[in-house]
């Protein structure tokens, strides 16, 4: 069975995995460029260096980069910094980026957050806010003509987790296994990872996988983006709300700066060109953060030791 599931990993992170690295205004740094990355650690004054903004794979890179890389001009416009967007492929790499201190900023997912506990400490800085609030539904997909009405009827198919640190993606359905007694070992034929919600869809849309877990403002990105596979898909449960993935910023940063930028992340909906690129990622404004909403999570992946 694990011989299988690496097999079949393996094949399904060969089809899945694309990337993007696209020259524009905001430098881009992609997981499989490290030596560019370490060189760029060595400027000597912390206040003139460029500003390192790490992204979580929640999407595609090469379907979101250029929207980031707008809100990264933004904010150099804004600081008369430079900024550098750093991509990884997981959650744990951009986790480990913020556990190093690598990096200033970062565009976490509520599962990356809520299982951090790098030596390095980092601030909740803002939330999402998209529709008026500031949550999302975790929702578990099948095809849309599959005979699958129930999670029940997943047992012994095969299932699409996001990444192992995953909230929607991952840790929604363990849980949900879990008090019932079993696990997704036990419970599913095989599972992968596919490393970005959207490539979930993709999966179950067609047909590479029975069932999949990810986050319901995907869903809606999706409708819009390729309404094709999204039109494939079918939402047979709906987990309870939970809090938006957050931007963090690292504690070490001077209270000056760190006031200066959570101001310009409070207002850059205020910009037409900027709020349209946030909108293309299911943004329509940064709000001050909630921290309570994560402590239930944060038990969560204390109790099931799933954190980095």
């Amino acid at each position: 069975m694990k011989l299988k599931f690496l097999t079949f990993s393996i094949l399904m992170f060969l089809i899945l995995f694309t990337n993007s690295c696209k020259s524009n205004t905001t430098p881009f740094i992609d997981f499989s460029q490290p030596s560019e990355f370490v060189s760029l650690q060595n400027n000597s004054n912390p206040d003139e260096r460029p500003l390192l903004i790490a992204l979580a794979s929640v999407f595609s890179p090469h379907e979101t980069i250029t929207y980031y890389r707008q809100i990264a001009d933004y904010v150099s416009k804004k600081t008369g910094r430079q900024t550098i967007l750093v991509q990884r492929k997981t959650y744990a790499e951009v986790n480990m980026l913020l556990a190093n201190g690598d990096v200033d900023i970062a565009f976490l997912s509520t599962g990356a957050y809520s299982s951090y506990r790098g030596m390095n400490e980092i601030e909740l800085f803002v939330m999402a806010e998209h529709e008026g609030h500031s949550l999302y539904t975790p929702e578990i997909i099948v095809h849309r003509d599959s005979n699958i009405y129930t999670i029940s009827d997943l047992q012994d198919k095969v299932f699409a987790f996001t990444d192992p640190l995953s909230y929607s993606g991952h840790m929604v359905m363990e849980e949900y296994l879990r008090q019932r007694n079993t696990d997704p070992e036990k419970f599913f034929k095989r599972y992968f990872y596919t490393y970005s919600h959207d490539k979930s869809i993709w999966a179950v849309a067609t047909k590479v996988t029975d069932g999949a877990s990810f986050d319901s403002q995907i869903y809606e990105y999706a409708k819009l983006k390729t309404p094709e596979l999204a039109a494939k898909v079918r939402i047979i449960a709906s987990m309870p709300s939970v809090p938006t993935g957050p931007v963090v910023i690292s504690k070490r940063m001077n209270i000056q700066q760190k006031e200066q930028l959570r101001h310009i992340f409070l207002t850059m909906h205020e910009d037409p060109d900027t709020l349209a690129a946030m909108q293309h990622l299911v943004i329509d404004k940064f709000v001050f953060p909630t921290p309570e909403l994560y402590e239930p999570l944060r038990k969560l992946y204390d109790r099931t030791n799933t954190f980095l």
